[in-house]
């Protein structure tokens, strides 16, 4: 597999990771949370509490993956944020948004072709 495609597998899986991660933690904080706390049925909170956990574990591997594949620093603010995204309940959609726009589609652009390039490749 090329590096081109290996990049768009891993933003791809990032972008899928961010979603069903967020989705999960708003599912947790805003149905779990309140039917554990005031009618006293935690096993949606259990549940769906280990789902997220699990999906977060994945989602902080993939993140931190694409974070590479986008030249994002490893110790910078930007890396931390991605990171800690899906620990706050709606971030994750907002985050990825914010790193599509700012990261993900400058490197994932086509290089254009310049005309000396194109002249050089035309018989």
């Amino acid at each position: 597999m090329d590096a081109d495609r290996l990049r768009l597998v891993v933003v791809r899986a990032y972008r899928t990771m961010a979603y069903v991660t967020g989705t999960m933690l708003i599912i947790l904080c805003f149905v779990g949370i309140p039917l554990q706390v005031w009618a006293h049925f935690d096993a949606v909170a259990k549940v769906v509490g280990t789902i997220h956990g699990v999906l977060y574990i994945i989602y902080l591997v993939v993140a931190f993956t694409m974070t590479r594949f986008v030249r994002i620093r490893t110790a910078s603010i930007t890396t931390i944020i991605v990171l800690l995204a899906g620990t706050i309940p709606v971030l994750t959609f907002v985050v990825e948004r914010w790193i599509t726009h700012r990261y993900i589609e400058p490197v994932l652009a086509p290089v254009p072709v310049s005309a000396a390039q194109e002249a050089a490749v035309s018989p």
